[in-house]
């Protein structure tokens, strides 16, 4: 009997400590191939990481989704928005942004933010955010209203959802045993389905070849962007239990850009139901999925022209 725990015991500890030589590989290679790219300012609770492309106007803040990093504006969007001085950002825990504890809520993100926006001396930017970062610039629209001009959010999360969405299936562990799965399954997990939840996130447009290095994709193959996302996925109603009965009380001007096709967020109800409980915000719809910033790149930049120029 004592022989048989002894090779269950040998066994575990074979397979787990393989796995955590796996994630260690992949998060070592993935930070090589995405490395920091901007500056670091530090701000209470954590250092962010960002880039200033620089010139003339009034700032436009950009926040990227969940699983994401700053590069996932930096692959297309930035180069059609030269004539705009853009600060891209790495959200608390993500990217190369670090955090002092556990990952920070929405709330606290938001507030992050906004010391990083008096930290940079920017005068109220229009902030923009795309997928979870869109809940994150409605939180700062609620809480830090006087920081920002107005807010212009892409594919944005904006109300509770009852089911998880299919390919987040997975990837949110009991807290209590998250650090142990983020160091042996989740990152394995991630590689091996890497590329179809991709597919499913970018559908109905296709996953851009280099999007894992040039659009920061590799990023997710580490252990804490995987404990960042299980904990955002499954934090995410809260935040938006305690912002959405305040959404009539904006007073920014806000406009939300959806893909007709998106996949992953429903447009209606993600988009025309919170144009309609926002005082004064538009909605405008163009052909495309969740991805618009990476896959559609000129429309989304002429759309946000448009907005910033409003």
């Amino acid at each position: 009997m004592k022989d048989g725990f002894k090779k269950v015991a040998t066994t575990t500890a074979l397979i787990g400590g393989g796995l955590a030589l796996w994630t260690a590989l992949a998060a070592s290679a993935a930070e090589a191939l995405v490395p920091a790219d901007g500056a670091f300012v530090d701000v209470p609770g954590g250092r962010l990481h960002y880039v200033d492309t620089g010139g003339d106007g009034p700032a436009i803040v950009l926040l990227h989704g969940i699983y994401g990093q700053l590069r996932n504006f930096s692959y297309a969007l930035t180069a059609e928005l030269t004539d705009h001085r853009l600060i891209l950002v790495d959200r608390p825990g993500w990217g190369h942004s670090i955090v002092e504890g556990e990952h920070p809520t929405l709330e606290t993100q938001a507030r992050m933010v906004a010391d990083l926006i008096d930290a940079l001396g920017l005068h109220r930017p229009l902030l923009v955010g795309h997928s979870m970062g869109g809940a994150v610039a409605l939180t700062m629209a609620v809480n830090q209203p006087a920081k920002i001009r107005g807010l212009a959010l892409i594919a944005p999360l904006t109300q509770q959802v009852d089911r998880m969405p299919p390919v987040f299936r997975g990837k949110v562990p009991p807290a209590p045993v998250r650090g142990l799965a983020a160091w042996t399954v989740g990152v394995p997990f991630t590689t091996l389905t890497g590329a179809a939840v991709s597919k499913q996130v970018f559908a109905p447009d296709p996953v851009p070849l280099d999007f894992g290095t040039r659009g920061g994709g590799l990023t997710a193959l580490r252990p804490s962007s995987f404990e960042a996302g299980a904990f955002e996925l499954e934090d995410a109603n809260r935040a938006l239990s305690t912002i959405v009965p305040r959404y009539g009380a904006i007073a920014v001007p806000v406009a939300i850009l959806y893909g007709r096709d998106d996949q992953l967020l429903d447009p209606a109800a993600q988009g025309d139901v919170t144009a309609g409980q926002i005082p004064g915000a538009t909605l405008t719809k163009i052909g495309g999925g969740h991805m618009i910033p990476v896959t559609h790149a000129g429309e989304t930049a002429a759309w946000l022209r448009g907005v910033a120029a409003a």
